[in-house]
């Protein structure tokens, strides 16, 4: 008898203790005894300096609105992104914002997310499977802008290169196009060589000093998908005594390129709001799970950055 008290005593306690746990674990409690919402964020990459100033403001709206944040770097690996997600599902977080590796690698990632119930928001960067909320910027846009900046000085003729960020990614394929649409329309501008510098400034310098190699005097424009590239494209061209007799314009406006547009190494760039883009993304991901209206496109427009307006940029 004082054996099945004692067995129906620890079942009890091990009911407790379990009610307990699950209790702990429902998305966190707050102070207040309000559950928080806990938001999974995958970034495509924390080396690159326009996204950690676009999850910088995640951090921060979050902070500001009582959101609990899991932060994880995709280290530019769609796989790794997928799994991230993966993971955040099985957290079981309220919703997650993914800035995209990639257009069709990463769309999986979605799939998952939505056939979990778990609404999805991508920041920045598309994928070709639709999320429940995009925001970011028209890419096509930015490179529209460039290209008819370079046009412009050029007089629409001249020889240019192009610098690809990561091919295959949206905001390669989307500045391409926009490049390219621009191209067209002034047929004395002659796109005389094109490859991915990959984001990375180093690789962007390397490719242009393999171009002047090739080209020497025959390139009169540079056109770089981001201000980390533009900024190697000016440092190669500088070093051969070319800069002068070049344009360079790039993406992003990142401090280093504002500060290199103001003493006129770097002719222009087109601005792209990462303040803007962040805290709008964890405004979509709050209302979502409160059940509020929500924009399911969010799109900032750029800016054409040149030495006439950069003071009005630069913080």
């Amino acid at each position: 008898m004082k054996r099945t008290s004692f067995s129906l005593i620890q079942a009890s306690i091990l009911l407790l203790g379990l009610h307990l746990a699950g209790c702990n674990q429902s998305g966190g409690d707050g102070a207040d005894g309000q559950d928080k919402i806990v938001v999974g964020v995958s970034m495509l990459s924390m080396q690159n300096e326009f996204i950690v100033n676009v999850a910088d403001e995640i951090e921060k709206k979050a902070d500001e609105m009582g959101v609990e944040l899991i932060t994880v770097d995709a280290e530019r690996s769609p796989l790794k992104q997928i799994e991230q997600v993966e993971s955040f599902i099985a957290q079981d977080v309220d919703v997650i914002i993914m800035n995209p590796c990639e257009v069709e690698a990463s769309s999986p990632a979605v799939t998952k997310a939505l056939a979990a119930k778990v609404p999805i928001i991508n920041v920045n960067s598309a994928t070709s499977s639709s999320p429940t909320a995009f925001v970011g910027s028209d890419d096509v846009e930015s490179g529209r802008i460039a290209m008819e900046y370079i046009a412009k000085r050029l007089g629409g003729k001249g020889n240019v290169i192009m610098i690809h960020g990561y091919m295959g990614q949206a905001a390669q394929l989307q500045r391409e196009q926009g490049a390219r649409e621009v191209l067209k329309k002034y047929p004395g501008l002659k796109l005389i060589a094109h490859q991915s510098g990959e984001w990375d400034r180093a690789k962007a310098m390397s490719l242009t000093e393999n171009w002047i190699q090739s080209y020497g005097s025959n390139i009169q424009a540079v056109f770089a998908h981001n201000d980390e590239m533009g900024m190697g494209a000016v440092k190669a061209l500088s070093d051969a005594g070319m800069k002068d007799k070049v344009v360079v314009v790039s993406v992003d406006a990142i401090p280093d390129a504002l500060q290199a547009v103001q003493k006129g190494t770097l002719d222009a760039t087109v601005f792209q709001n990462a303040e803007q883009q962040g805290s709008k993304a964890i405004e979509t991901a709050i209302k979502i799970v409160k059940g509020q209206p929500y924009d399911a496109q969010t799109l900032v427009p750029f800016q054409l950055v040149t030495k006439e307006n950069v003071a009005q940029y630069m913080k």
